[in-house]
């Protein structure tokens, strides 16, 4: 049935009004995709993860990391030329607003391809270096490569000539365009086709000759300004010079006479007709010079006083505005001139020098600027509200073993937040930076101020000396700049990586530095050593965090009130807030019985905490012996470390290879031995100490075991030369002599430090000391730590760590007598049919020592066999013999 016309009409709207419709939606789609590609190429940066490159950071591109792909595939191959990829999207996507349809035939599309291709290569021969840090070139690798070819044949220019009528033949293809139409219709617009351009020849003369006019007006207007501004100090410093050339033009006048005296009087008159003789151009300039001169000296002095003072100056006029014209006085006097008798008097030569002087400090301080340490992201305390997140995160690679038990770590609640920090002003940073500058030029210490960085204890001054300054010149001013600064200590030391000397000048108001905000640090977080330390903050004011696994010992002294025992009690905390007791075991030695008592029964604990020398003796060489079990063990599983050790229990508690009982496998943990002081087991039993410490601090790192020595008494009796050597990680804070110093970190320094603290970490594996302000925990912040902890369960000891070998073998000192548990550890190993360590420990419930003693009594008698690495001992067959023989006399006598 054939429709009607209305019908026909009605399906035509509806048609239109969909295409209508789409091309709407197409045109949305093509604006979307070019702003996206638009902020693809704008936000590109060289170190974004890409398709041809791997970044260390997450893209910064604004799209992403498909951004930054994009960007860099389109940058890389065209250039700059990628930019009309979204003009081009633009134009479409308006044709498309416009219910057009987009034809593209073949034509076209070489039209857009010869444009792009034209546009990279033109780009490729502009002079335009690489950018980006040279991640691309401005046309990018095709651009060169068809430059290139070009230039090769046609050299620079031809080659140009060629690709822009390349360009324009793209242009005519891809698009409508057509020069000679644009051309007649700016040419309708502006009148005579013919006139076109020289009329515009005519306007671009014009417009350079009305910029001619206005850059001449501007520049006699700044003239004006700078004599106007130069009137008042000018005049002051014109004085000074009008003097000299006084002087100057007298001297020449009388060598002009000496040197006109052999002339004849017919010569004279010749010269005298056409051109003024030497001698009268000198008197000319010697009247001139004293017309002005005495001009100077009439003026009246309540000008100078009726003048306003200068404005205060600002940081940047401070170090733009000379200092000798800062520290000028009004306009000198009369007498100060003494101008009439022919020479200065002695006021105007103190002048000359103040003035000769200010302008060396000046020079001095010339390239001095305040530099602030900015706390970056990586060194910036979390939020508050953030900070579980953040724990948890740095402890992901143990969430496995945290979910296996209840145990919680301490909440940083428990530690004080640290108060606003209070800075110095730029200007009294500046004026203390000029009063040092003047103090080095007295002793004839010449150079520059670099920069001034101002810390929370000590403010940095980088000096860098002039050549020719010996480096002992610049450190033998400690002592007087001490007196000229009116400090308590000053230390100069050079400064890593740059030609300059630091100057630490302690801060007239010290920050103290509380340990939460090290501890919420991301340098204290993401770390995933159980031993990472919270040292303290740098002179410059960042974090500073150590690890005792890679130190593997360390050596702390200072003299009595320098801060020791609050940095031995920020290295416990800082483990606590890292670790379970099932990670890390605590020794802790502390003849004094003050210091360490607040932890006393911590479950971290493996023995209570010893005040005893002679059983502190006694756990040393337990350790010794706990070391060589350890080396064994590792040698028994194949492993080099604790690590690797504790990685294959691992390994195979997950495939669930037990031990011979069923039992899962325990992990090894860290064992850390704090001496707090190591004077008084010196003095007790100097020699088997030094021989226990020797051992471990030589081998006990692979097994983890690592040692933290205290002392108030640097001395080499105490801090020997056999145990300095094998602790190459020391701290040492402040100490009373140089000697001392040498003692601990084998330099002078610690002697001028501020105490409170303050301390001098040598790192291991090099010889560059590092200023450290240490962080302070008070005693109520550890009983809350310590509360908590005790919340988590009770401490599990090892009695044979101090007990002698007579105690752990259970005999009374006879030697051939028995262990009362032998028959029962016998009976034991052959029901086993295997002898373990391990397995005696558990059933007999005695410690590891004796155990093992037991153990080595059943192989002298012929029991086991001989140990094998970390696999159980094999039950010989007398072992079973002896216990039927055991059991029959038994029987006999129950008969």
């Amino acid at each position: 049935m054939a429709s009607t016309p209305t019908e026909a009409r009605g399906r035509t709207a509806t048609s239109a009004a969909r295409n209508t419709r789409r091309n709407e939606i197409v045109a949305i789609a093509l604006l979307a995709l070019s702003a996206l590609l638009t902020l693809c190429l704008l936000s590109y940066h060289p170190n974004d993860p890409s398709w041809n490159a791997v970044g260390e950071t997450d893209a910064r591109n604004m799209v992403g990391s498909i951004g930054a792909n994009v960007a860099a595939a389109l940058l890389q191959a065209v250039g700059l030329a990628a930019t009309l990829l979204p003009l081009l999207l633009i134009a479409t996507a308006w044709r498309r607003f416009r219910t057009r349809r987009i034809h593209a035939p073949l034509s076209r599309i070489i039209g857009l391809v010869l444009l792009l291709l034209a546009a990279a290569s033109l780009l490729a021969l502009s002079p335009i270096k690489p950018i980006a840090d040279a991640s691309f070139r401005p046309g990018g690798m095709i651009g060169a490569v068809i430059s290139g070819v070009l230039v090769n044949g046609l050299n620079t220019i031809g080659a140009g000539v060629l690709l822009v009528a390349l360009a324009a033949t793209g242009v005519l293809f891809a698009t409508n365009f057509s020069f000679a139409l644009a051309y007649e219709r700016i040419a309708a617009r502006l009148g005579d086709p013919s006139a076109l351009l020289p009329m515009l020849v005519k306007r671009f003369n014009d417009w350079r000759a009305k910029r001619r006019e206005h850059a001449l007006v501007r520049a006699e207007r700044e003239q004006e300004l700078l004599k106007a501004n130069q009137s008042a100090a000018g005049d002051e410093l014109h004085s000074d010079g009008l003097r000299s050339r006084v002087m100057l033009a007298r001297r020449e006048s009388a060598q002009a006479k000496e040197g006109a005296a052999g002339v004849t009087a017919i010569r004279r008159a010749a010269v005298a007709g056409s051109n003024p003789s030497p001698e009268a151009e000198v008197r000319a300039k010697l009247a001139q010079a004293e017309a002005e001169l005495a001009s100077i000296v009439a003026r009246p002095s309540s000008n100078s006083i009726a003048e306003p003072p200068p404005p205060a100056l600002t940081l940047v006029e401070r170090e733009r505005t000379p200092l000798a014209k800062r520290t000028l006085n009004a306009v000198p006097t009369p007498a100060a001139m003494s101008s009439a008798a022919g020479r200065p008097s002695s006021d105007a030569k103190d002048k000359d020098t103040k003035g000769k002087t200010d302008a060396e400090i000046e020079e001095m301080m010339r390239t001095a600027a305040v530099v602030r340490t900015d706390i970056d992201e990586d060194e910036a305390s979390i939020e508050p509200a953030a900070r579980p997140a953040e724990i948890a995160a740095a402890r992901r690679a143990e969430k496995l073993a945290a979910a296996m038990s209840n145990y919680k770590f301490p909440n940083v609640e428990f530690l004080r937040p640290a108060p606003p920090r209070h800075e110095q002003a730029d200007e009294e940073l500046l004026g203390l930076a000029t009063h040092l500058a003047e103090k080095c030029k007295e002793f004839n210490v010449t150079g520059q101020i670099k920069h001034i960085c101002p810390g929370p204890v000590v403010t940095t001054y980088e000096f860098k000396p002039d050549p020719g300054v010996k480096y002992s010149r610049v450190t033998g001013l400690v002592d007087d700049l001490c007196l000229a600064l009116k400090a308590e200590s000053i230390r100069i030391d050079r400064v890593p990586g740059k030609p300059h000397v630091g100057i630490e000048v302690p801060n007239p108001h010290r920050e103290t530095i509380h340990l939460r905000e090290v501890i919420e640090s991301t340098k204290f977080i993401e770390p995933t050593s159980k031993l990472t330390i919270a040292l303290g903050k740098t002179i410059d004011g960042l974090n500073y965090v150590a690890d005792l696994a890679k130190m593997p010992h360390l050596l702390i002294a200072g003299a009595t009130g320098a801060g020791k025992s609050v940095g031995v009690n920020t290295l416990i905390v800082s483990i606590l807030y890292k670790a379970r007791p099932d990670e890390v075991k605590f020794i802790m030695v502390d003849p004094k019985r003050l210091e360490l008592g607040l932890y006393a029964d911590i479950p971290h604990l493996a023995t209570p905490i010893i005040t005893d020398p002679k059983r502190a003796t006694q756990s040393l060489k337990w350790a010794v012996g706990e070391m060589e079990k350890r080396y064994k063990d590792l040698a028994g599983w194949g492993v080099r470390n604790i690590d690797g050790y504790n990685t294959e229990i691992t390994r195979r508690n997950a495939v669930e290879e037990f031990d011979e009982e069923g039992r899962p496998w325990k992990p090894l943990p860290y064992i850390v031995i704090i001496i707090d002081e190591l004077a008084d087991l010196m003095m007790v039993s100097g020699h088997e100490v030094e021989e226990s410490i020797t051992r471990l601090a030589q081998m006990a790192r692979a097994v983890g075991i690592h040692l933290v020595l205290a002392t108030q008494r640097p001395s080499v009796d105490v801090i020997t030369g056999l145990i300095k050597a094998n602790f190459p990680s020391r701290v040492a804070y402040r100490v009373s002599s140089k000697v001392d110093s040498r003692t601990i970190i084998d330099s002078n320094g610690a002697e001028q430090l501020l105490g409170r603290g303050d301390m001098l970490f040598l790192p291991p594996g090099t010889s560059r000391l590092v200023r450290v302000h240490g962080a302070y925990v008070d005693e109520e912040e550890i009983n809350k730590i310590v509360k908590h902890v005790k919340e988590q369960g009770e401490p599990t000891y090892d009695e044979s760590i101090t007990q002698s070998e007579e105690e752990v073998s259970g005999t009374n000192g006879t030697g051939g007598e028995r262990d009362e548990l032998f028959e029962q550890a016998l009976r034991i190993c052959v029901e086993m049919k295997r002898a373990s360590t391990s397995v005696l420990q558990r059933r007999l419930r005695v410690g590891y020592g004796r155990a093992a003693a037991i153990l080595d009594a059943m192989e002298r008698d012929g029991f086991i066999g001989q140990a094998d690495g970390a696999r159980p001992r094999p039950v010989l067959g007398r072992a079973y013999e002896t216990i039927d023989h055991w059991d029959n006399l038994q029987n006999d006598a129950g008969a």
